[in-house]
């Protein structure tokens, strides 16, 4: 049996009676299954990892998915950041005690980086540690729109350990538990879509237990981590986008817009575009040294998302106004697929790296422009 086939059965065996299974029983399905951490480099990688995957069989894994009915996944963040994080940063002890609950998918992270203030902006975090005279640090400060922090068990911080350092300087990448009543708060942020994916963290001398790459070191550490969130998995988001295109597509034929030669030309142009981030994202897979590669990519998808949702609604005319049922106490904000697409795809230009952040990127280290003045 091939790799696709392999994958391809697994899912629809696993999900064959239970299409939406459980988040956290699910990660736990894929870990026994040894589909977690299939892409994890080096000897680490296959002494901390499940089945080992050529970066063309994570490729297919990572499209497989995306197509089946499979929820979204909780443990993202862990196996795709964190994980390749430790394997090239970390100490064994680090390796020893965070890899393993990963790979089984008994352990979910989150990240926090952005701050109130700062942004994208990740050398303007302000959120400090200090040691606590136990070999691990006390974090306080504030963290926003971190993803999945209701759920994680545990978050990679980045934050200042050097109180008269500035931009830059003096920040180390900390791994801090999340059940720390009275040190750790979680607040959702309602969202325009009425829904709370991303959340702001609240550290009041929460403990770290230590650093990752050594003290100081961590916007070096936090650099290699942000390269790795522009991989395999922007295949697998390209076919979320197509499914997405392909039900603005129906819509438009439904509806009569794509009589509209204007709508016409835009669809057409959104295809275009689709195609050519694809072959963008098939072309830079697997290489490294490109500091302009991650840039470019997400300045391609967040703009493309965008105007997709803005064609959505267009597609829709007059009924992209009204919502697709009654709001009732059981269902107080309801919106139809184009109207969350529009919603949410409003985001899509800030989180992850703000475009202002990623020409800035492309500016300075791709071109050797000036830096902006700060």
């Amino acid at each position: 049996m091939d790799f696709r086939t392999e994958a391809r059965t697994w899912l629809e065996s696993h999900l064959a009676h239970t299409p939406a299974p459980d988040p956290r029983v699910w990660e736990r399905e894929l870990g026994r299954a040894g589909w977690i951490g299939i892409g994890w480099p080096g000897k680490d990688g296959e002494r901390y990892g499940n089945r080992r995957a050529t970066l063309a069989e994570q490729v297919v894994w990572a499209e497989e998915y995306a197509r089946s009915t499979a929820p979204a996944r909780m443990g993202h963040i862990g196996e795709n950041l964190l994980a390749p994080t430790l394997i090239t940063y970390g100490t064994e002890e680090q390796k020893h005690r965070h890899l393993p609950p990963v790979a089984r998918g008994e352990t979910l992270w989150c990240q926090g980086y952005s701050e109130p203030g700062a942004g994208s902006d990740l050398a303007g975090v302000r959120t400090a540690a200090v040691p606590d005279g136990a070999g691990g640090y006390a974090v306080t400060g504030q963290k926003i729109w971190t993803s999945l922090a209701l759920d994680a068990d545990w978050c990679f911080v980045l934050a200042r350990t050097d109180p008269g350092s500035t931009r830059h300087h003096g920040l180390s990448f900390l791994l801090v538990e999340m059940d720390q009543p009275g040190r750790i708060e979680v607040r959702p942020i309602r969202q325009l879509t009425g829904t709370s994916e991303f959340n702001e963290v609240f550290f009041d001398g929460a403990r770290a237990t230590g650093t990752v790459g050594g003290e100081g070191n961590g916007w070096q550490v936090a650099m290699g981590l942000l390269a790795l969130e522009r991989g395999v998995s922007t295949l697998a988001q390209q076919i979320g986008f197509a499914e997405e295109l392909d039900k603005v597509v129906a819509a438009a034929v439904a509806s009569g817009a794509a009589d509209d030669p204007v709508i016409r030309a835009r669809l057409v142009t959104q295809w275009a575009e689709l195609d050519t981030m694809r072959r963008h994202a098939l072309r830079t897979l697997g290489s490294t040294g490109d500091p302009g590669a991650p840039s470019v990519a997400k300045l391609l998808w967040g703009g493309w998302h965008q105007r997709l949702g803005e064609l959505a609604v267009q597609v829709a005319g007059e009924a992209g106004a009204v919502g697709p049922g009654p709001w009732s106490a059981e269902h107080p904000y309801r919106l139809d697929d184009a109207q969350h697409l529009f919603l949410f795809s409003r985001a899509d230009t800030l989180y992850g790296g703000s475009d202002e952040i990623q020409r800035n990127i492309i500016a300075e280290r791709v071109l050797g422009l000036p830096r902006e003045p700060r």
